[in-house]
């Protein structure tokens, strides 16, 4: 079963844009499949900090 989806608006610089479009098209994704991409990596990273910082 695929996750659900949640239409958002958002307003990004032009240049975030261009860039991310460009990556997203090396990667092969579409410019939404690549956001939600990068902020999930982000929220891992996030969370690893986290973490991180409870252990220590």
């Amino acid at each position: 079963m695929k996750p659900l989806k949640i239409k958002v608006s958002i307003t990004l610089d032009e240049e975030i844009v261009t860039k991310i479009k460009k990556l997203a098209e090396d990667d092969d994704r579409s410019f939404s499949q690549y956001i939600n991409y990068v902020l999930r990596k982000h929220l891992d990273l996030v969370k690893n900090k986290t973490e991180t910082k409870t252990i220590i």
